[in-house]
Protein backbone atom coordinates (compact mmCIF):
# COMPACT_ATOMS: atom_id res chain seq x y z
CA UNK A 1 0.00 0.00 0.00
CA UNK A 2 1.49 3.72 -0.93
CA UNK A 3 1.47 5.51 1.92
CA UNK A 4 0.16 9.12 1.78
CA UNK A 5 2.13 11.92 1.16
CA UNK A 6 0.89 13.70 4.55
CA UNK A 7 2.44 10.69 5.98
CA UNK A 8 6.07 10.70 3.88
CA UNK A 9 6.48 14.45 4.91
CA UNK A 10 5.40 13.46 8.90
CA UNK A 11 8.32 10.78 8.45
CA UNK A 12 11.51 13.29 6.92
CA UNK A 13 14.03 13.29 9.28
CA UNK A 14 16.12 15.55 7.16
CA UNK A 15 13.20 17.83 7.21
CA UNK A 16 12.78 17.88 11.04
CA UNK A 17 16.03 17.97 11.58
CA UNK A 18 16.47 21.67 9.14
CA UNK A 19 13.24 22.59 11.12
CA UNK A 20 15.13 22.14 14.56
CA UNK A 21 18.36 23.65 13.42
CA UNK A 22 16.62 26.72 11.72
CA UNK A 23 14.67 27.49 14.81
CA UNK A 24 18.22 27.58 17.03
CA UNK A 25 19.89 29.50 14.41
CA UNK A 26 16.84 32.17 15.17
CA UNK A 27 17.75 32.13 18.83
CA UNK A 28 21.42 32.41 17.91
CA UNK A 29 20.93 35.16 15.44
CA UNK A 30 17.53 37.35 15.82
CA UNK A 31 18.27 39.77 13.17
CA UNK A 32 17.87 36.68 10.69
CA UNK A 33 14.50 35.62 11.95
CA UNK A 34 12.46 36.79 9.14
CA UNK A 35 14.91 35.23 6.78
CA UNK A 36 15.14 31.68 8.41
CA UNK A 37 10.86 31.91 9.34
CA UNK A 38 10.34 32.65 5.51
CA UNK A 39 13.06 30.20 3.99
CA UNK A 40 12.45 27.59 6.72
CA UNK A 41 9.91 27.41 9.29
CA UNK A 42 6.57 29.03 7.49
CA UNK A 43 6.72 25.95 5.23
CA UNK A 44 5.67 22.23 6.68
CA UNK A 45 7.66 20.12 3.63
CA UNK A 46 11.10 20.34 2.13
CA UNK A 47 9.23 20.74 -0.78
CA UNK A 48 8.08 23.89 -0.12
CA UNK A 49 11.14 25.51 1.13
CA UNK A 50 13.05 24.36 -1.63
CA UNK A 51 10.82 25.70 -4.68
CA UNK A 52 10.78 29.21 -2.03
CA UNK A 53 14.20 29.19 -2.14
CA UNK A 54 14.53 28.64 -6.00
CA UNK A 55 11.61 31.05 -6.85
CA UNK A 56 13.49 34.24 -4.33
CA UNK A 57 16.75 33.49 -5.67
CA UNK A 58 16.34 33.40 -9.50
CA UNK A 59 12.96 35.91 -9.57
CA UNK A 60 14.57 39.36 -11.79
CA UNK A 61 12.28 41.60 -13.33
CA UNK A 62 11.72 38.98 -16.00
CA UNK A 63 10.29 37.16 -14.36
CA UNK A 64 8.44 37.12 -11.10
CA UNK A 65 8.57 34.75 -7.94
CA UNK A 66 5.16 33.55 -8.08
CA UNK A 67 5.84 32.06 -11.33
CA UNK A 68 8.75 30.38 -10.88
CA UNK A 69 7.94 29.09 -7.63
CA UNK A 70 4.41 27.68 -9.15
CA UNK A 71 6.77 26.09 -11.71
CA UNK A 72 9.27 24.50 -9.19
CA UNK A 73 6.12 23.25 -7.12
CA UNK A 74 5.49 21.31 -10.66
CA UNK A 75 8.08 20.01 -10.82
CA UNK A 76 8.38 18.65 -7.67
CA UNK A 77 4.78 17.24 -7.81
CA UNK A 78 5.37 15.30 -11.02
CA UNK A 79 8.76 13.90 -9.84
CA UNK A 80 9.48 13.31 -6.36
CA UNK A 81 12.98 11.67 -7.23
CA UNK A 82 14.01 15.71 -7.69
CA UNK A 83 12.87 16.12 -4.05
CA UNK A 84 14.42 12.71 -3.07
CA UNK A 85 17.67 13.76 -4.46
CA UNK A 86 17.75 17.32 -2.81
CA UNK A 87 18.19 15.48 0.48
CA UNK A 88 20.84 13.04 -0.54
CA UNK A 89 22.58 15.99 -1.54
CA UNK A 90 21.92 18.29 1.83
CA UNK A 91 23.38 14.90 4.02
CA UNK A 92 25.94 14.26 1.14
CA UNK A 93 27.42 17.97 1.99
CA UNK A 94 27.09 17.58 5.72
CA UNK A 95 29.33 14.24 5.18
CA UNK A 96 31.75 15.69 3.15
CA UNK A 97 32.17 19.56 3.67
CA UNK A 98 34.18 20.46 6.31
CA UNK A 99 32.92 23.56 6.70
CA UNK A 100 29.21 22.18 6.80
CA UNK A 101 27.98 21.39 10.59
CA UNK A 102 24.32 21.63 9.77
CA UNK A 103 22.19 20.59 7.93
CA UNK A 104 20.68 23.70 7.64
CA UNK A 105 23.55 25.28 5.29
CA UNK A 106 23.27 23.93 2.33
CA UNK A 107 19.91 24.80 1.82
CA UNK A 108 20.09 28.60 3.41
CA UNK A 109 23.68 29.24 2.29
CA UNK A 110 25.56 26.85 0.26
CA UNK A 111 25.49 28.24 -3.97
CA UNK A 112 27.24 24.67 -5.17
CA UNK A 113 23.84 22.57 -3.93
CA UNK A 114 21.04 25.70 -4.20
CA UNK A 115 22.20 25.88 -7.79
CA UNK A 116 22.17 21.95 -8.19
CA UNK A 117 18.79 21.81 -6.86
CA UNK A 118 17.96 24.67 -9.51
CA UNK A 119 19.38 22.88 -12.16
CA UNK A 120 17.02 20.12 -11.51
CA UNK A 121 13.96 21.67 -12.08
CA UNK A 122 15.40 23.07 -15.61
CA UNK A 123 15.73 19.43 -16.63
CA UNK A 124 12.58 18.68 -15.50
CA UNK A 125 11.21 21.54 -17.89
CA UNK A 126 13.90 20.08 -20.66
CA UNK A 127 12.14 16.40 -20.32
CA UNK A 128 8.97 18.26 -20.64
CA UNK A 129 10.04 19.98 -24.20
CA UNK A 130 9.34 23.32 -22.45
CA UNK A 131 13.54 24.18 -23.51
CA UNK A 132 12.91 27.92 -23.70
CA UNK A 133 12.04 28.25 -20.15
CA UNK A 134 14.66 25.61 -19.22
CA UNK A 135 16.87 27.66 -20.98
CA UNK A 136 15.70 30.80 -18.85
CA UNK A 137 16.78 28.68 -15.03
CA UNK A 138 20.22 27.88 -16.77
CA UNK A 139 20.69 31.57 -17.81
CA UNK A 140 19.31 32.56 -13.92
CA UNK A 141 21.43 29.57 -12.44
CA UNK A 142 24.76 31.27 -14.10
CA UNK A 143 23.91 34.26 -13.30
CA UNK A 144 23.23 34.14 -9.48
CA UNK A 145 25.38 31.14 -8.79
CA UNK A 146 28.43 31.35 -11.29
CA UNK A 147 27.35 27.80 -12.12
CA UNK A 148 26.30 26.92 -15.74
CA UNK A 149 24.92 23.50 -15.91
CA UNK A 150 23.19 22.42 -18.99
CA UNK A 151 19.28 21.35 -18.27
CA UNK A 152 19.88 18.43 -20.59
CA UNK A 153 23.10 17.04 -18.46
CA UNK A 154 21.79 14.46 -16.30
CA UNK A 155 23.10 14.16 -12.19
CA UNK A 156 22.47 11.68 -9.90
CA UNK A 157 21.78 11.69 -6.27
CA UNK A 158 24.52 12.79 -3.01
CA UNK A 159 26.17 15.09 -5.27
CA UNK A 160 28.80 18.05 -3.21
CA UNK A 161 29.93 20.67 -5.02
CA UNK A 162 32.46 22.52 -2.70
CA UNK A 163 32.59 26.27 -3.28
CA UNK A 164 30.88 25.97 -6.85
CA UNK A 165 32.14 29.07 -8.60
CA UNK A 166 32.86 28.51 -12.36
CA UNK A 167 31.46 25.10 -12.74
CA UNK A 168 30.08 23.80 -16.23
CA UNK A 169 28.74 20.50 -17.01
CA UNK A 170 27.71 20.38 -20.86
CA UNK A 171 24.15 19.44 -22.59
CA UNK A 172 25.17 15.69 -22.77
CA UNK A 173 27.38 14.87 -19.44
CA UNK A 174 26.08 12.71 -16.94
CA UNK A 175 27.39 12.73 -13.37
CA UNK A 176 26.72 9.70 -11.47
CA UNK A 177 25.22 9.08 -7.79
CA UNK A 178 27.82 10.12 -4.99
CA UNK A 179 29.86 12.01 -7.01
CA UNK A 180 32.17 14.97 -5.24
CA UNK A 181 33.74 18.08 -7.39
CA UNK A 182 35.53 21.50 -6.22
CA UNK A 183 35.21 24.44 -8.01
CA UNK A 184 36.59 25.24 -11.53
CA UNK A 185 35.57 21.91 -12.94
CA UNK A 186 34.30 21.15 -16.41
CA UNK A 187 32.93 18.57 -17.77
CA UNK A 188 32.79 19.82 -21.36
CA UNK A 189 33.05 18.83 -24.90
CA UNK A 190 35.89 18.93 -27.58
CA UNK A 191 34.76 20.72 -30.57
CA UNK A 192 31.42 21.26 -32.14
CA UNK A 193 30.38 18.15 -32.13
CA UNK A 194 25.99 17.88 -32.17
CA UNK A 195 25.89 14.56 -30.75
CA UNK A 196 26.81 12.70 -27.55
CA UNK A 197 29.98 14.89 -26.61
CA UNK A 198 30.19 15.11 -23.13
CA UNK A 199 31.93 13.00 -20.52
CA UNK A 200 30.33 10.12 -18.28
CA UNK A 201 31.03 10.42 -14.56
CA UNK A 202 30.49 7.24 -12.33
CA UNK A 203 29.65 6.97 -9.29
CA UNK A 204 31.77 8.11 -6.50
CA UNK A 205 33.91 10.33 -8.56
CA UNK A 206 35.91 12.75 -6.55
CA UNK A 207 36.68 15.89 -9.29
CA UNK A 208 39.54 17.98 -8.21
CA UNK A 209 39.61 21.95 -8.11
CA UNK A 210 40.04 23.70 -12.01
CA UNK A 211 39.92 19.91 -13.53
CA UNK A 212 38.52 19.60 -17.07
CA UNK A 213 37.27 16.85 -18.30
CA UNK A 214 36.35 16.69 -22.18
CA UNK A 215 34.49 14.87 -24.79
CA UNK A 216 32.46 11.95 -24.48
CA UNK A 217 35.05 9.81 -22.42
CA UNK A 218 33.93 7.59 -19.39
CA UNK A 219 35.30 8.45 -15.58
CA UNK A 220 35.18 4.82 -13.92
CA UNK A 221 33.39 4.56 -10.49
CA UNK A 222 35.25 5.70 -7.64
CA UNK A 223 38.10 7.14 -9.40
CA UNK A 224 40.10 10.61 -7.99
CA UNK A 225 40.87 13.40 -11.14
CA UNK A 226 43.79 15.44 -9.71
CA UNK A 227 43.30 19.33 -8.94
CA UNK A 228 44.24 21.37 -12.70
CA UNK A 229 44.19 18.23 -14.37
CA UNK A 230 43.08 17.89 -18.32
CA UNK A 231 40.97 14.18 -18.70
CA UNK A 232 41.14 13.40 -22.61
CA UNK A 233 40.88 10.10 -22.47
CA UNK A 234 38.47 7.24 -20.63
CA UNK A 235 39.84 6.65 -16.57
CA UNK A 236 39.21 3.11 -15.80
CA UNK A 237 37.57 2.50 -12.23
CA UNK A 238 39.14 3.25 -8.92
CA UNK A 239 42.12 4.96 -10.56
CA UNK A 240 43.47 8.13 -9.99
CA UNK A 241 45.24 10.29 -12.84
CA UNK A 242 46.74 14.01 -12.94
CA UNK A 243 48.16 15.51 -15.18
CA UNK A 244 48.42 17.79 -18.36
CA UNK A 245 46.92 15.61 -20.22
CA UNK A 246 46.12 13.22 -17.42
CA UNK A 247 47.23 10.02 -17.14
CA UNK A 248 46.99 7.21 -14.19
CA UNK A 249 49.07 7.97 -11.46
CA UNK A 250 48.39 4.96 -8.88
CA UNK A 251 44.88 3.52 -7.73
CA UNK A 252 42.35 5.74 -5.66
CA UNK A 253 43.98 5.21 -2.39
CA UNK A 254 40.08 4.70 -1.03
CA UNK A 255 37.02 2.58 -1.62
CA UNK A 256 34.98 6.03 -1.93
CA UNK A 257 36.93 8.84 -3.09
CA UNK A 258 34.10 11.10 -2.87
CA UNK A 259 33.25 10.62 0.49
CA UNK A 260 36.59 10.38 1.60
CA UNK A 261 37.84 14.07 0.08
CA UNK A 262 41.47 12.78 -0.08
CA UNK A 263 42.58 15.19 -2.71
CA UNK A 264 46.62 15.06 -2.35
CA UNK A 265 48.31 13.08 -4.62
CA UNK A 266 50.87 11.35 -3.59
CA UNK A 267 54.53 12.70 -4.99
CA UNK A 268 56.25 9.70 -5.68
CA UNK A 269 53.32 8.36 -8.14
CA UNK A 270 53.29 11.73 -9.67
CA UNK A 271 56.79 11.21 -10.64
CA UNK A 272 56.85 7.85 -11.55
Amino acid sequence: MTMPNSQLHSLDPVWDRIRSEARQAVIDEPVLGGFVHASVLHHDTIDAALAYRFAQKLASSEMNEQILREVAERAFGADATIVTAARADIVATFERDPACDRFLQPLMYFKGYQAIQASRVGHWLWGQGRKDLAYFVQMRVSEIYGVDIHPGARIGRGIMIDHAHSIVIGETAVVGDNVSMLHSVTLGGTGKEDDDRHPKIGDGVLIGAGAKVLGNITIGHCSRIAAGSVVLEDVPPKTTVAGVPARIVGEAGCAQPSIMMDQLVGIRAADD
